[in-house]
């Protein structure tokens, strides 16, 4: 069945991170990405290794699980857009596409002649994506963004952390994820205002923007009151308790909601005059009698099992749930009934299988689908050229003699 972006062609100049996030996500709604990458070198995170993808021996190949984590559904071509002929054949390419995402520095395909100025009058129907560390204006405009100092810059880190503790990042690269996810949207917004207009436009993504519009909840903490919002750890900065525990034998999050999971929750607990106590019988209270109250729960918490109660927790419609490393969440039964985890076939040195991260989006009509594994470099450089331009094989081979491809 074909996908939501069937017949859409995207003309990916991305690379690393942020952008092939958002351009593998149109890949697995079906859209036919043609993912370019330099001529012998790639995309960088192809050695962004250890670890490596293995073969069905054992043994390490040539490619990075990190690659791996954003480049499926894409074709590959390999080629040197720094010489006028490989500009030609990009142009050529732009020309059979309706989207094109970058995520070079601000300015900088304007020395290749693929800025988006140079490209709009001769195309007025493409949507051209621009992904960067701060946009396409501001003061900040020219500097290189990367997903930690975007972190830093944009509050992000300030408020991550124990409360007596430094300022932390978050273990994956939110940042760069985040960007690609709103690149997603506006492109799919931008294909639907094409469809109607005929008009393509130019779509600015910054990183900074991305992160301040992520701060979400604390951010509007501050806005709302002046007040600079603390770390809180694994507590919530708004509820009371929402936080992780320790348990006799392990770890669980507890997340009480609202005053009346707080009353099953003190029944539960064995505690249940607590719920009537007017320091603890609003989340204001709570909020307020923040390091009492947690500390009673802590102190009871610990006293049973995990499983004890987990079981309390959902017989109670309470949240909670464990603290899973990841090797137990992709065993979880939920995880897998889900389709998170999938496998193909994935063309290395031999045939293998390659255990990839599905897509979370579940559409009724027209499901995602994994329809090609991360593409060895240069892998489509024939078929692509041949299926867009007509270009035989005769003449790939001379383009390759030049460097071009």
């Amino acid at each position: 069945m074909p996908g939501p972006l069937d017949g859409i062609r995207v003309f990916d100049l991305t690379r690393v991170l942020a952008g092939p996030t958002c351009t593998q996500m149109l890949g697995d709604l079906g859209a036919d990405v043609i993912k370019i990458e330099r001529t012998g070198v790639g995309d960088d995170t192809r050695k962004f290794g250890p670890p490596y993808i293995k073969d069905n021996n054992g043994n390490e190949t040539s490619e990075s699980a990190y690659f791996c984590a954003a480049n499926r559904n894409k074709r590959s071509i390999s080629l040197d857009i720094s010489k006028a002929e490989g500009q030609a054949l990009a142009r050529q390419m732009i020309a059979k596409s309706h989207v094109l995402v970058e995520n070079f520095k601000t300015g900088g395909l304007a020395k290749y002649n693929l800025a988006y100025d140079d490209l709009k009058d001769e195309f007025p129907d493409l949507i051209y994506c621009s992904i960067t560390g701060f946009g396409q204006t501001g003061p900040y405009a020219m500097r290189p963004g990367y997903d930690v100092l975007i972190q830093a810059m944009s509050g992000m880190m300030s408020v991550t952390g124990e409360p007596d503790g430094e300022p932390m990042k978050h273990a994956v690269p939110v940042a760069d994820l985040m960007a690609g996810m709103y690149a997603g949207v506006a492109i799919n917004a931008a294909l639907r205002h094409r469809e109607v207009s005929g008009q393509g436009q130019h779509i600015d993504i910054g990183m900074l923007d991305v992160m301040v519009a992520f701060s979400s909840v604390q951010g509007m903490n501050y806005l709302s009151t002046g007040e600079v919002p603390k770390r809180f750890g694994n507590a919530h900065p708004n509820i009371v308790p929402y936080q992780a525990f320790k348990t006799s034998d392990g770890d669980i999050v507890i997340a009480v909601g609202n005053d009346d999971q707080f009353r099953r929750f003190c029944e539960i607990a064995a505690i249940p005059d607590l719920a009537g106590d007017p320091r603890f019988s609003t989340n204001s209270a709570r909020l307020k009698n923040r390091k009492e109250i947690v500390s009673i729960i802590r102190d009871l918490i610990i006293k049973k099992t995990t499983q004890f109660w987990l079981d309390a927790l959902e017989n109670n419609s309470i949240s909670g749930g464990p603290i899973n490393r990841l090797d137990q969440v992709f065993e979880d039964p939920h995880v897998n009934a889900r389709g998170m985890k999938i496998k193909m076939d994935y063309e290395t040195d031999e045939e293998s299988k390659v255990t990839l991260i599905n897509s979370p989006m579940k559409l009724s009509s027209t499901p995602t689908e994994v329809r090609l594994a991360p593409p060895r470099l240069g892998e489509h450089t024939e078929e692509v050229l041949a299926e867009l331009l007509g270009i035989d094989s005769v003449a790939v081979e001379q383009l390759r003699k030049k460097g071009i491809i």
